[in-house]
């Protein structure tokens, strides 16, 4: 079963990056390297990320996107909104509605999937993106329980 979408933790990905460069700015090719894809698709991603006031950019030779706020400050709630996904738990479409359980089961869902999501993005409200950071240079040090 495909995924419903890796916009999520590629932006991720990409606040991570950012955060672990405070001091200059990042260019869509070099993230594109390190997300493993197209600068086209970092650039796509970063104007989600802009409007959702997580990152901004510096023009120019020396320029680069750059966090927009400190990395403590950027829960992964926030990331998970600004990453555009309407839905996480999909119905499927054309139930019969002369079935008892196919003309039902999405009425019966609907309140069970809204619970699921909201507890997913209240879990992911205690995370930052500075907690990923710090995740990731501890496994880089060898500490990956801390």
């Amino acid at each position: 079963m495909p995924a419903i979408s890796q916009r999520f933790a590629v932006s991720i990905h990409i606040l991570t990056i950012l955060a672990a460069s405070p001091d200059g700015a990042v260019t869509s090719d070099a993230i594109a390297v390190s997300v493993g894809t197209n600068p086209v698709v970092i650039r796509r991603t970063m104007a989600a990320l802009r409007q959702f006031g997580l990152v901004d950019s510096r023009p120019g030779t020396s320029g680069g996107w750059r966090l927009a706020k400190p990395a403590h400050q950027i829960t992964l709630c926030q990331v998970f909104n600004a990453s555009n996904i309407d839905v996480i738990f999909a119905m499927h479409e054309h139930p019969d509605d002369d079935c008892l359980i196919g003309g039902n089961i999405q009425v019966a869902l609907t309140k069970v999937f809204g619970k699921a999501q909201g507890v997913l993005e209240a879990a992911l409200s205690q995370f930052t993106i500075a907690d990923i950071l710090q995740d990731i240079l501890d496994l880089q040090k060898g500490d990956p329980d801390e």
